[in-house]
């Protein structure tokens, strides 16, 4: 079954050509980033530039280890981190970790890619443009194809240990939205006038699907995890033109908790619920092959409810 959390290095240290800690500094900073759910924010950010003498470019790509720390690998043991940075809602700059996550005994299609992972994370917490992705190791077709649904897709810098790259250097004569007659894009949402009929679903949960990116299934959809002691996780379905590299809602939510260092079993679940949009569900399926993975987690509660103009 998949490793229950990330491997922590309690007594090593992050020294790397970018940044380098103490043993203490970083036990700290790990805690820190546990807390905050694999995020950063400006103040982190200028605070932690001061402390160590780095611009916040070094600092993005001397932390990318630490996000690779989050990875759950347990088919490769192959462990990717990415951060991306991103641009909130008042123009603040904050960083948003990702790691990679893999499923055993599933289909390697289900699998969490790193960069998907900090792209997903910066969106479900009101990233609005991204700057840059600094990644541990150069994107797979499949990350640079997820990549390519971004409103920001032709702007933003692939920071990689040693080079610097634009998507349209890693991905030329691309296939995109615009092909399949999408004119919005993954941060760049069709604004929608509707809400679901069922006024007896977790408010949060029904804005997370209908904040979900779907212009190829309609299928507005969310995942609500509940933990006893943590608090609960969401994920929205974020869709993709070449459709293999949508990430499910499920991935959506799995990715977030992840990011916050939990064990994802019994002792740590308290419950999993997944909504859909009547009459486009997809999701069902996926779900509970991801689930398969896992021992002594609770039964999901599947909800399919209909949208309606507001």
């Amino acid at each position: 079954m998949a490793s229950a959390t990330f491997t922590v290095q309690q007594d090593t240290a992050l020294t790397n050509s970018h940044i380098s800690l103490s043993v203490a500094q970083t036990q700290a900073l790990r805690g820190q980033l546990k807390t905050q759910r694999g995020i950063l924010n400006s103040n982190n950010i200028k605070q932690l530039c001061a402390q160590f003498n780095v611009s916040d470019d070094a600092l993005l790509q001397g932390l990318v280890p630490l996000a690779s720390e989050f990875s759950v690998a347990p088919v490769s043991h192959f462990h990717v981190g990415a951060i991306v940075k991103a641009l909130d809602e008042q123009g603040d700059v904050n960083f948003y970790f990702g790691a990679n996550v893999e499923f055993d005994h599933q289909a390697l299609s289900l699998v969490v890619h790193a960069e998907q992972s900090a792209i997903n994370n910066a969106w479900l917490n009101g990233a609005k443009k991204i700057v840059k992705i600094a990644i541990s190791d150069a994107p797979c077709g499949y990350c640079r194809q997820f990549m390519n649904e971004l409103a920001d897709a032709k702007e933003f810098d692939i920071l990689l240990p040693e080079k610097h790259f634009k998507l349209a250097d890693l991905l030329p004569h691309s296939f995109g939205p615009t092909d399949l007659g999408n004119e919005f894009s993954l941060f760049n949402p069709k604004p929608h006038q509707q809400a679901f009929a069922n006024t007896e679903l977790d408010d949060k949960l029904a804005a997370m699907a209908l904040n979900a990116y779907v212009p190829y299934s309609q299928n507005f959809s969310a995942v609500k995890i509940s933990t006893f002691d943590d608090g609960d996780f969401y994920g929205s379905y974020a869709e993709n033109a070449a459709y293999s590299p949508s990430l499910s809602p499920l991935q959506s939510a799995l990715s977030q908790l992840f990011l916050a260092g939990l064990s994802f079993n019994g002792n740590t679940v308290q419950a999993i619920t997944l909504l859909e949009t009547q009459g486009h569900e997809n999701q069902g399926g996926v779900a509970r092959a991801v689930l398969a993975s896992f021992d002594n987690l609770p039964e999901i509660e599947v909800i399919s409810a209909e949208l309606r103009l507001s």
